[in-house]
């Protein structure tokens, strides 16, 4: 099962994650603490996680240290409103997958579908699986 697992301080932004993934198939949690991230990160429920850049009030940069550390092979997508370089020379030294732009418009969304669908991809415990959905039907054109 490919478990995705939503922490953004946000409530709107998650629900609207949450809606998305679960139209593509994807088993869908949302967290609501740290403890709960960090528990499903040792326990590797979530293979992947999009992670708000701000959750629980502790920032990413704090937080994706001590996820690798409970879990190396869990895939981190930051989540944020911004897009600064130094932050993102940060995150990426600390392991994330990928970093994207809160989702606004469709185009947004459609990258940050097609980021968790890699991530699942090159998830080294995650069997290859069919394209999700969009990326089928464009293939028919």
């Amino acid at each position: 099962m490919r478990v995705l697992l939503v922490a953004d301080k946000e409530s709107e932004s998650r629900e609207r994650m949450k809606k998305l993934f679960a139209e593509e198939g994807y088993q869908i949690r949302l967290a609501n603490s740290v403890v709960e991230i960090l528990r499903d990160a040792l326990k590797n429920r979530a293979k992947v996680l999009l992670l708000g850049i701000e959750f629980d009030n502790m920032l990413a940069v704090e937080l994706i240290p001590l996820l690798k550390k409970c879990n190396r092979e869990l895939m981190i997508i930051l989540v944020s409103d911004e897009d600064s370089l130094p932050l993102l020379r940060k995150v990426r030294g600390e392991g994330i997958f990928f970093h994207a732009l809160r989702p606004v418009t469709a185009e947004d969304f459609e990258e940050l579908r097609l980021a968790v669908h890699c991530a699942f991809e090159k998830h080294p415990h995650m069997p290859a699986s069919q394209p999700p959905r969009l990326l089928r039907l464009a293939a028919l054109a």
